[in-house]
């Protein structure tokens, strides 16, 4: 039951001071879940972070749910969900009964318009964080900044570059596959070759003897 509990306080903090959307809790997620906590391993969390971010759905969501379930079980994910969810549902719930008056308000826009660089921050730095931790080359530098490219200044849909992606990456697991097959069946054919040259020696030094 403390677990359950845990999980539960543990999300409802970051799901009450995220700002800025998925990518902003990171910085939060680590802290807790592997620094504090200590639930998981380091490098286990940035493999879960790409097994999640591959996953369609809300990220902050899927990261709450992975979590739970890797440390609880079914239950473990309903309550991480719960406490990653509900303080939105909270603060949009209170914002929509005085929308106008809230969005109007000159504090109020003055105090976005100064959490805006942190956001920023706040993304930029785990994805830094991202690219270390996955010690990918630095031959592959160029495919995020051509892709981040592509949607900026082509305007290019994200959903063809996440298609396209899908079919390289399977295209090239066909290659691979295809490729080792090939070299075992030429060992195999070089095997094969070589017992029927080695028992034909045999052959032949008997008839000899």
């Amino acid at each position: 039951m403390r677990l359950y509990f845990d999980l539960l306080t543990t999300f409802l903090k970051i799901g009450s001071f995220t700002l800025g959307g998925g990518y902003a809790m990171l910085a939060l997620v680590e802290q807790a879940v592997v620094r504090q906590k200590k639930w998981i391993e380091e490098d286990e969390f940035w493999k879960m972070i790409t097994i999640v971010q591959s996953l369609p759905g809300v990220f902050a969501v899927n990261t709450a749910l992975y979590v739970g379930y890797r440390i609880a079980g079914k239950a473990g994910a309903a309550v991480s969900f719960l406490g990653a969810v509900l303080p939105s549902l909270v603060i949009i719930g209170a914002i929509s009964t005085c929308f106008q008056e809230f969005r109007e308000n000159e504090v109020v826009m003055r105090v976005f318009a100064g959490i805006r660089p942190c956001v920023v921050a706040l993304i930029l730095a785990p994805s830094v964080r991202m690219f270390i931790k996955t010690k990918l080359s630095l031959k592959y530098l160029p495919i995020p900044i051509l892709v981040a490219a592509a949607v900026v200044f082509l305007k290019m849909s994200p959903v063809y570059i996440i298609m396209a992606t899908i079919v390289c990456a399977l295209g090239w697991e066909y290659w691979k596959f295809k490729d080792v097959d090939a070299n075992e069946n030429e060992n195999q054919n070089d095997d094969d070759e070589n017992e029927k040259k080695a028992e034909e020696f045999i052959s032949t030094k008997k008839e000899n003897d």
